[in-house]
């Protein structure tokens, strides 16, 4: 994907992420309770985090993260990542420090990245793939017009068990 991409809205600067952003991003992977429903466990030190991104931009060069950041400062608050899936369909997943949340910065920011995906990388459906208890990231995902299009039992194996999935989607035509 194009690394040199940067997307922006009144409030926020979306640019590609990288080794540097660890610190920053290492308050929310390092979040014990943020990172219940991610893949793995909360990070230990920003070292553990700078890997994770490193084999973020290395495993998978056709995947785009992108930091998220206050306009006018490069401090990343979270990531919005973008994952082709096959022509036209495109995953999306995100996560956001606390000290973001309340504010309208994921709602602001994978909004911006939705608008991007359909105007300039010719998708027709896009879709996120959640823990069917993160409530904060399904009232997210409804509030920006994804409907809940199936529900897989016993999906994942994680830190916290063998977990269930929703899969939520949004069309183009949407």
């Amino acid at each position: 994907m194009n690394d040199s991409v940067i997307l922006t809205t009144a409030r926020l600067r979306l640019r590609a992420v990288t080794l540097d952003d660890a610190e920053a991003l290492f308050e929310a992977f390092g979040d014990v309770d943020l990172m219940q429903y991610w893949s793995s466990a909360a990070h230990a030190d920003a070292e553990q985090t700078r890997t994770h991104l490193e084999t973020r931009m290395t495993d998978s060069p056709e995947n785009m993260t992108l930091a998220v950041t206050w306009a006018g400062d490069d401090r990343a608050l979270g990531t919005v990542s973008i994952m082709p899936r096959k022509p036209g369909v495109f995953e999306i997943g995100y996560i956001f420090a606390r000290a973001a949340w309340g504010q309208g910065v994921a709602h602001e920011s994978v909004a911006c990245v939705i608008d991007h995906i359909f105007a300039s990388m010719r998708a027709r459906r896009i879709y996120a793939d959640t823990d069917p208890d993160n409530s904060g990231s399904i009232a997210l995902l409804e509030r920006l017009g994804f409907v809940r299009e199936g529900y897989l039992r016993e999906e994942w194996e994680t830190h916290i068990g063998v977990r269930d999935t929703a899969l939520y989607g949004l069309l183009k035509r949407e």
